[in-house]
């Protein structure tokens, strides 16, 4: 059983990755709908957030369906975390969650998200300050340390548990890798082993198997996934059958797939709108059709559509004149 805040899972919880540009509202639902146990918001920037900026507003939006849900927050100012805190509270997540892993420039390179591995005492003020200003159970997600040179899992993750949070997500890779090289989950263990509070393996899980090797190999509470979750929500419930049955599930068919993209596609026009919410599910096509014959062409085809109806005729269209063709080709080489 783990136990984070107020929730409760009877097996090693699967959660969604906050990912920015990718887990919004509507990506959130989908993987809920097919297993998530805790999704996350994108990263929402403090100083967007106590400037009341629309974009970080915006990323706080939830939903009871989606729940449970944590909102991540970033930044490296004290005062602005915290007042950050309190209006991300407001919007009544499940848990809140501060981001310590970012590798990107332009977080990392402000002393924001993993460039707060520069400076441990700091770190440790802003999330004390933190647990103390809010109700809500705080986690945090970070990474190894800032290089191979400075692996400093294990004394970042006794300080974050002495700071009062309730659970905190490892990524298996120091800053200075970003998303590159593999991802070292036997750090990940050793962070396991020096605290009491549930530790999440994240990097490197793309597959239900991965779920059940980060579990074994870092005897972590919990397995966070990402970019495995692009174009496939299904693997939540896979991993989740897997881990109790040890038999894997079939994968979702062609059909299966263009079925939960056009789902996918019309609660992002729902909530964004239809232009914007057609152009950005331009990122998810790929994905969800993997595979596909001359996908390159059908994405050309769709960018310059922004119509639920028309973007699902165009997918439907395609596919049954590759079909077509398909069945052509066979007939003539049997011929």
């Amino acid at each position: 059983m783990v136990k984070i805040g107020n929730l409760t899972f009877n097996q090693p919880p699967i959660v969604l990755a906050p990912m920015e540009d990718v887990t919004d509202l509507a990506f959130r639902l989908i993987c809920r709908q097919h297993g998530a146990d805790i999704v996350y918001t994108e990263f929402v920037s403090s100083e967007g957030l106590i400037r009341d900026v629309r974009q970080a507003v915006e990323k706080m939006r939830i939903l009871d369906e989606e729940r449970p849900i944590g909102i991540q927050i970033y930044g490296n100012r004290v005062d602005s975390m915290v007042q950050a805190a309190k209006i991300a509270a407001a919007a009544k997540p499940d848990l809140l969650d501060i981001n310590y892993g970012c590798p990107s420039k332009h977080v990392a390179g402000s002393g924001a998200g993993s460039g707060l591995l520069k400076t441990p005492e700091l770190m440790e003020q802003i999330t004390r300050a933190i647990v103390n200003a809010v109700d809500l159970p705080v986690t945090a997600k970070t990474r190894l340390g800032w290089c191979d040179g400075e692996i400093t899992i294990v004394e970042t993750a006794k300080m974050l548990e002495s700071c009062g949070i309730q659970a905190l997500t490892i990524r298996g890779r120091t800053r200075t890798q970003k998303f590159k090289g593999q991802a070292n989950w036997e750090w990940i263990g050793e962070a396991k082993k020096a605290v009491k509070i549930p530790i999440i393996g994240n990097g490197d899980i793309i597959t239900p198997e991965d779920v059940v090797r980060i579990l074994t190999v870092a005897q972590c509470d919990g397995a966070m996934i990402g970019r495995g979750a692009y174009g496939n929500p299904w693997v939540f419930a896979q991993a989740k059958h897997y881990l109790a049955t040890g038999e894997l599930l079939p994968e979702p068919s062609l059909e299966e797939r263009v079925e939960v993209l056009l789902q996918h596609l019309d609660l992002s026009i729902r909530y964004k709108g239809e232009r914007r919410g057609s152009l950005e599910m331009g990122k998810h096509y790929g994905n969800y059709l993997k595979g596909v014959h001359n996908l390159k062409y059908l994405k050309a085809q769709l960018r310059t559509l922004t119509s639920y109806s028309d973007i699902s005729a165009c997918i439907q269209q395609f596919l049954q004149h590759s079909q077509a063709e398909h069945e052509r080709l066979l007939s003539t080489l049997s011929a």
